[in-house]
């Protein structure tokens, strides 16, 4: 299919991206600038030329993560807020790589910190969307004990999401029958329940995550975010992954 004949297959997404898909594989830099540009690029093109409304949830694994410092003797809380203040980092490295690719962005924080982000509010950040604007749900929901995946479902759809797309770093381009990095007999699903999701455990998103999309009706799409062109086909509704309904 010519990438130039694609339409969007929904209008207005959240894109949940890891901390790790902006590190190096190559160095112990933990956010490589040409990978982030990349990305940012692939994004930036794929909105525009769909002409859809996108707003994105990054990860700060890279960084910091809050099970890291509890191992290590940090109470929970705080190193959870660690790990959301990471997330910041992340997502004012990815504004500025959107802007530098001609995307007016705006980074909207659970945490307040005016000197370098907006306070998420809800009805400022649909203005954003509508304005043609990307937006970065950064610092989770200000609380600890949830990973990124929670809020970025959460504010999916608080914002009227039509999809939540989960792009994985791991070379893993959907959800599997077994981990197929250890299971070569795994097999790809094109689509699956979220029932069949947690009836058979599949490792796919945090369980919190997992059952507040299935509560609310909010299909997720499971994809590989690191194969160039996947961005533009997800978004498209192409099948690069797995849809989760």
């Amino acid at each position: 299919m010519d990438t130039a004949s694609y339409s969007p297959r929904w209008s207005r997404v959240v894109l949940k991206m890891s901390g790790e898909a902006l590190a190096s594989s190559a160095s112990d830099e933990t956010i490589d600038a040409t990978i982030v540009d990349r990305l940012a690029k692939e994004i930036v093109d794929a909105k525009n030329q769909l002409d859809m409304e996108l707003a994105v949830v990054v990860g700060g694994g890279n960084i910091w993560r809050g099970a890291t410092g509890q191992h290590a003797g940090i109470e929970r809380s705080t190193s959870d807020t660690m790990g959301m203040l990471a997330t910041v980092i992340n997502a004012l490295a990815l504004q500025e790589a959107f802007e530098k690719n001609g995307q007016p962005t705006r980074v909207c924080s659970a945490i307040q910190m005016a000197e370098v982000a907006e306070p998420y509010i809800r009805r400022r950040a649909l203005r954003h969307l509508e304005k043609g604007r990307i937006v970065i749900f950064a610092a989770g929901m200000g609380n600890p004990y949830f990973t990124t995946d929670t809020p970025a479902a959460l504010r999916a759809k608080e914002i009227g999401a039509q999809v939540l797309l989960k792009g994985t770093h791991s070379g893993v381009d959907g959800v599997y029958s077994a981990d197929p990095r250890v299971d070569t007999n795994a097999s790809r699903f094109d689509e699956i329940s979220f029932t069949e999701v947690l009836a058979k455990d599949l490792k796919v998103m945090d369980l919190t995550a997992i059952t507040f999309c299935k509560d609310n009706n909010l299909p997720i799409y499971v994809f590989d975010l690191m194969m160039p062109g996947n961005i533009k086909m997800a978004l498209a509704g192409e099948k690069v992954g797995t849809l989760i309904k």
